[in-house]
């Protein structure tokens, strides 16, 4: 199908306020579309169905599926050219974001380190959200500039009218499956691009980055018959840079073993903390916001009949909640004990500035 006649049919969808996802996926130029056919909300119960999941950070929020049975699939291809994008120079003003929200988030950042000294857990990924001024009938518009700026990112637009509009483009890979075989990875720490991948990291950043590896080796051990993993090495996503290690590996066989490694991995210890059950309590009772389905996960799964798999699940970062009037930017940062409040803040800032371009 041509792009332009996919996208008429995804506002066709939006005019009529159906279910709809539209994602690409890293590095592809395949655009794939699931529409469906009616406004019924379908939760998961397991991980046994077929069609595209979006699942929020915590269990008080629905994970809900939009299933690849009796819905309408369509994929098409776009070129992948260098653009020259005019809103990735834009200056971003900051400005409305530096009063009362910079002092809050430092002081949030600030609790989070004595919590660490006091031994309440070894790391907590701490986050705020912006609001950003937003014409929803720009959203698909959004999609388009993300796929330009985002080449090697998850970039999806997904949409129910019981849930609400969300965009993204994440570098973060929760798992992919294909048969017996499975990759993830640990990412974190950040700075700037600035021409280079040649570039340097601090301490803070590769102890937090070893802190990702260190868990889902353990943890992934439990579930597989093998287990491998690459150097830690800069990767670059968007304007951004971070650390990274691929782990990949064989399965054992068994029909739980997707969800098994899904509540494993989920929220891994880059966009909760760790250990994990009590940085994620310290976010619930601290950070003063709901997160919804940032941090979460979404992607394909696919289930066939004889029992074998092959799904792409992604954590939620880089993402945005369009609402009717205004755009909902939601962004953190991992806190470690040698993390300093001010730098976190301008950290958070430098992460909003793309999705402020688009937007």
């Amino acid at each position: 199908m041509d792009i332009s006649e996919l996208y008429l049919k995804i506002q066709s969808q939006l005019d009529q306020q159906l279910p709809l996802v539209v994602y690409k996926k890293p590095g592809t130029n395949e655009v794939n579309c699931f529409l469906q056919n009616d406004d019924y909300l379908h939760e998961v119960s397991s991980y046994d169905s077929s069609g595209f999941v979006f699942a929020p950070f915590s269990n008080s929020e629905k994970t809900v599926i939009i299933p690849d049975t009796e819905n309408s699939f369509f994929t098409s291809i776009i070129p992948i050219t260098p653009k020259n994008l005019k809103y990735i120079s834009k200056n971003i003003s900051n400005v409305s974001v530096e009063g009362e929200e910079r002092q809050a988030h430092i002081s949030l950042v600030n609790s989070g380190i004595k919590a660490i000294e006091n031994n309440s857990f070894r790391k907590v990924v701490l986050s705020r959200k912006e609001e950003v001024p937003f014409s929803q009938s720009n959203a698909l518009e959004v999609f388009q500039r993300l796929i330009d700026l985002y080449a090697n990112a998850f970039v999806y637009f997904w949409y129910h009218p019981k849930i609400g509009m969300w965009l993204g483009a994440t570098p973060e890979t929760l798992l992919h499956i294909d048969g017996d075989n499975f990759s993830t990875m640990s990412l974190a720490g950040t700075q700037p691009y600035k021409g280079s991948m040649e570039v340097s990291w601090g301490a803070k950043e590769i102890e937090e980055q070893a802190m990702v590896t260190e868990f889902v080796m353990k943890e992934l051990t439990k579930n597989v018959n093998a287990i491998r993993r690459s150097e830690s090495y800069t990767h670059k996503a968007g304007t951004l840079l971070h650390l990274k290690t691929d782990i990949t590996g064989t399965l054992k066989s068994s029909p739980q073993n997707i969800k098994n490694i899904i509540e494993v991995l989920h929220p891994t210890p880059a966009v909760c903390g760790l250990p994990k059950e009590e940085a994620r309590s310290f976010i619930l009772h601290n950070e003063g916001y709901d997160r919804k389905y940032y941090t979460g996960f979404l992607g394909e799964l696919h289930r066939y009949d004889n029992g074998a798999s092959s799904s792409s699940l992604f954590v939620n970062l880089r993402c945005m909640e369009i609402c009717k009037d205004q755009a909902l930017l939601y962004v953190g940062g991992g806190i470690t004990k040698d993390s300093i409040p001010e730098k976190e803040w301008e950290e958070t800032v430098k992460k909003t500035e793309t999705m402020k371009r688009v937007l």
